[in-house]
C-alpha cells in the first residue's frame, strides 16, 4: 500500500514538473512583461509633461518620441510573438500631450497582456511578417520584445536622470 501511495506521489510530482515547464518561453515573457510594464509606465508618469519634448542631443529622439516608439513596438511585437492581430489603436504623435501618450502606452501594455496570455511555446517556430518584408519566427519576435522593453526602460531612465529625476527602479521602496 505504501508503495502505491509513494508511486502516486512521485507520478503527481512528475506530471506537475512537466506542466510547470510546458511553456517556459511564453511564461518567462509574461513574467518579464509585468516588471517592465510597471517600470516603463512609472517612468513615463515620472517625467513632467513639459519635458516630453526633451532630447539629450540633437541626434536623439525626444522623450515623447520614445513613448510613441514603445507603443508601436508593443503593438507590433506582441502581435508577432503571439499571433494575435494588432489593435486598431488611436494614432499618437510624439507631440501629443503627456496624458494622451500615457493612456496610449497603458493601452499598448494592456494589449500585450491580453495577446501574450494566449501565447504558448508550441507556435514559436511559426513564421510571421517582421520588419519590412522580412519573415521572422514568433520566437524571434518574443526575444526582441523582451530586449526592447529593457532597452526602452534604460532610455527612459537615462532621460529621467538627465532631468534630475530618479528612475522608478532606483527609487527607495
Amino acid at each position: 500500500m505504501r508503495g502505491r501511495v509513494l508511486l502516486a506521489i512521485l507520478s503527481f510530482a512528475s506530471v506537475s514538473a512537466i506542466a510547470q515547464v510546458q511553456n517556459p518561453v511564453s511564461d518567462a515573457l509574461r513574467e518579464i512583461q509585468a516588471g517592465r510594464q510597471k517600470n516603463i509606465i512609472a517612468a513615463v508618469d515620472e517625467m513632467p509633461a513639459a519635458k516630453f519634448s526633451y532630447k539629450p542631443s540633437a541626434d536623439q529622439m525626444t522623450f515623447g518620441h520614445l513613448v510613441t516608439h514603445i507603443i508601436e513596438a508593443n503593438d507590433f511585437l506582441c502581435s508577432a510573438a503571439s499571433g494575435v492581430p494588432s489593435p486598431k489603436a488611436a494614432e499618437v504623435k510624439d507631440t501629443d500631450d503627456k496624458d494622451k501618450l500615457a493612456a496610449a502606452l497603458k493601452a499598448s501594455f494592456d494589449f500585450c497582456s491580453s495577446a501574450l496570455s494566449k501565447m504558448d511555446d508550441s507556435k514559436l517556430s511559426e513564421m510571421t511578417k517582421g520588419f519590412g518584408d522580412k519573415q521572422i519566427s514568433r520566437a524571434w519576435a518574443a526575444l526582441v520584445l523582451s530586449s526592447s522593453w529593457a532597452d526602452h526602460y534604460g532610455m527612459a531612465a537615462m532621460y529621467l536622470r538627465q532631468n534630475g529625476l530618479t528612475p522608478p527602479s532606483a527609487q527607495k521602496k
